[in-house]
């Protein structure tokens, strides 16, 4: 007797399968008609995923837009400074109210896991503990990480470097870090290395915003590889946005990816965010901000599209979507083939799955049973129309469903309704 039986669903490597659930695990992917059980969800024609994961977030700041005021120029550095003005008036029950509903928003679009930096250049460590709680409120359906962020330097804040380690003492899960935001290059490179040994000495997981920035002399990025390597941290490291080196030179860039494929360490692009925020200073041609991302993949690099804000200081729109992220990353990368576009499904699934290290995670006999059922025939259509989630299963329990939004014609001689699915592509 199952709890649950997905029936007739196409898995995103093309087979089409039922899918059998006991109570937290998938325990059967194959032909189930005979079996019993209590609940069938029908996915006949449809996408059963995985669920979707976000490998980088600040979910401190999401829905905060327009508190205390809005980024009118639309840079990086004014939304800093905006959240500079943000955490003196937020209250930490209102983080928790805006991350609630947010972690609503992504149990219902099938977004399973996220990865979210915390600020810790504030002494109350207030969204700290607002975090670590909605954490703990959300457990049994969405794996939440917390980053400790000391958003303004480590070395710049006075206190920071003090909050970061009193962040982890607390509960918080990676060491995280903004070299490019330190006052020189110098006290950016001994950020990294002071950042990597405290993970070092922890165990624990690295993800630094590295190089966010125009800059192609910003290089921190070949630091973190360095350490990486040192300490033996291979495969536990991640550096997020590495704009920068959309504006290196190209022989330097041929010294730089090597060194981060041998040390492992993972890139996390986050196309909405990066493609706003950089290139502000340009007039034309004007440069847009993602790294080269097909370039790591060739060497073997694990690069996850990240969605990083939604409605807040840096971005006034996103809705919590990892297929719009795939969808954003897909055209600036240039990924237009059949296979580049599975990639793309891909690095909102199982890559950043693997760059957040979940365990039991996938489609599988003993995979946690964690799931989504999309109104779209494969991968490539679910980029393409963004569908909605007709049922989401966490954890072996279904948390949302949603009748499919079927428009209804009025057009003599046309048929009654239209579903804008054309799978034309596998």
């Amino acid at each position: 007797m199952f709890d649950i039986i997905i029936k007739g669903g196409t898995l995103p490597d093309g087979r089409t399968t039922d899918i059998g659930i006991k109570a937290d695990k998938i325990t059967a992917i194959e032909d189930l008609s005979a079996a019993e059980t209590r609940d069938t969800i029908d996915a006949s024609a449809d996408l059963v995923s995985p669920p979707f994961v976000d490998p980088h977030f600040h979910m401190d700041a999401t829905l905060s837009y327009g508190t205390p005021r809005i980024n009118a120029s639309g840079t990086l550095l004014e939304g800093i400074g905006l959240w500079g003005e943000l955490k003196e008036v937020m209250t930490q029950d209102e983080v928790k109210a805006r991350a609630m509903e947010y972690c609503d928003w992504a149990a219902s679009l099938g977004l399973l896991a996220i990865r979210s930096h915390v600020d810790t250049c504030d002494d109350r460590l207030l969204g700290v503990e607002a975090l670590l709680d909605v954490r703990e409120t959300v457990k049994d359906y969405i794996d939440l990480q917390l980053v400790a962020f000391p958003q303004d330097g480590l070395y710049r804040d006075p206190t920071a470097h003090e909050n970061t380690i009193r962040a982890l003492d607390m509960g918080v899960d990676v060491v995280g870090g903004i070299p490019h935001f330190e006052r020189t290059m110098a006290d950016g490179a001994a950020s990294v290395t002071a950042l990597c040994e405290l993970a070092a000495e922890r165990g624990l997981m690295v993800d630094l915003h590295c190089d966010e920035t125009d800059d192609p002399h910003s290089r921190h990025i070949e630091t973190l590889a360095y350490e990486t390597q040192r300490l033996g941290l291979q495969g536990r490291v991640a550096g997020s946005h590495l704009t920068s080196m959309h504006s290196m030179d190209n022989y330097y860039v041929s010294k730089l990816l090597p060194l981060m494929a041998e040390a492992q360490v993972a890139a996390i692009p986050n196309p909405l965010i990066n493609i706003t925020l950089q290139g502000r200073h340009d007039t034309y041609p004007k440069r847009r901000g993602l790294t080269r991302v097909k370039e790591m993949q060739a060497m073997g690099i694990d690069v996850g599209w990240g969605q990083d804000c939604v409605m807040d200081p840096w971005y006034s729109m996103g809705t919590g979507d990892m297929l719009d992220v795939a969808f954003m990353g897909l055209h600036v990368a240039q990924m237009t083939s059949p296979a580049e576009m599975h990639r793309c499904f891909d690095m909102v699934t199982n890559v950043n799955a693997r760059i957040l290290g979940l365990q039991d995670y996938g489609l599988h006999v003993g995979a946690t049973a964690s799931l989504v059922v999309l109104d779209a025939g494969n991968p490539i259509e679910a980029l393409r129309l963004r569908p909605d989630r007709l049922c989401v299963v966490a954890k072996g329990k279904v948390i949302s469903r949603q009748q499919r939004n079927d428009a209804t014609l009025s057009l003599p001689g046309r048929p009654a309704s239209v579903r804008r699915r054309h799978a034309a592509h596998s």
